[in-house]
């Protein structure tokens, strides 16, 4: 275990799940680790496998020359760092955010970072905590070039690929909205698929295996739908979008009919008609972007 006075080569603040697994990684990794959480006691098994606990955000963060944040949102993030002593501490080394919240609060903290000589990284992880540490982590980064290219042999033993998408400080963020949203819906259509199989006494587990079909029949027509969308091509060839429209009309139906909701399939239906309203029924489904982001089709 190392001691205060040593200089540890990364500060963990920050000990939920995600957090323990970060310092967990690290410690794998051999790195000398320092910890901090804001509830005492809260990771202690990272502390008995040889990190040293610091018994403040400021003991911590002057520690070490990097400091990984990873706490539930940018509002406890900032409890924590924008604090003047902690602030303080922090002058001359580097942070780097893996909070996941959105691109404005990234620019916000950036700008905060800078006026107080702070470097700043922000992240995003796109995995479950299970993964931290293995071949199957997969990180986001985005800001100056140069800072991470610094930190990276040591952000690297947290396992799996490590992306940097680029000096924009809120890139990261913007694709962690974006494939969360995925993420969330797709859970959201999982369950409302349960709860319609119920219905005909179909079991979750029978319906398992047919569910994961249906998740492999995706990936190709991501692709394909990215084409198009950039394009600004939307081909329904083969399954045009009045055909959406039809099964998800029995959806609804049939849900409701056994007083299931049925407003996020509702919503996607709306979407869809308002797109064979504009003239669009023999395009592809993924027209419906345009009418959620009218301003994005006009670049």
């Amino acid at each position: 275990m190392i001691s205060h006075r040593e200089q540890s080569a990364v500060t963990v603040l920050g000990l939920g799940p995600m957090g323990r697994a970060l310092a967990g990684a690290f410690l794998d990794a051999g790195l000398p680790l320092t910890v901090w959480n804001r509830t005492p006691g809260t990771g202690r098994e990272v502390v008995e496998r040889g990190a040293f606990g610091a018994g403040s955000p400021e003991e911590a963060v002057a520690a070490s020359g990097l400091t990984v944040i990873c706490v539930v949102n940018y509002d406890a993030a900032d409890a924590v760092v924008r604090r003047g002593t902690v602030t303080e501490a922090l002058k001359g080394r580097t942070v780097v955010n893996l909070t996941a919240d959105t691109p404005d609060r990234a620019r916000d903290t950036a700008a905060w970072a800078a006026e107080h000589g702070i470097g700043y990284l922000d992240g995003a992880i796109m995995t479950p905590t299970p993964t931290i540490g293995t071949p199957a982590a997969v990180f986001l980064h985005s800001g100056p070039a140069e800072l991470y290219q610094k930190h990276r042999p040591v952000l690297e033993a947290l396992g799996g690929t490590h992306t940097h998408l680029g000096e924009d400080i809120g890139r990261a963020a913007a694709y962690d909205i974006a494939l969360l949203d995925i993420f969330w819906t797709a859970m959201t259509g999982y369950a409302h698929a349960l709860a319609v199989a119920r219905t005909e006494g179909i079991t979750a587990r029978e319906l398992a295996p047919f569910a994961k079909g249906i998740g492999a029949v995706l990936p190709p027509l991501f692709g394909q739908g990215a084409q198009d969308v950039d394009d600004g091509r939307f081909s329904g060839e083969g399954n045009p979008i009045t055909s959406a429209v039809s099964s998800m009309a029995h959806i609804v139906r049939w849900s409701e009919s056994h007083g299931i909701e049925a407003g996020v399939m509702r919503a996607a239906e709306g979407l869809a008609r308002r797109a064979i309203g504009r003239g669009h029924g023999t395009d592809g489904f993924l027209r419906i972007t345009e009418i959620l982001n009218p301003r994005g089709a006009e670049r």
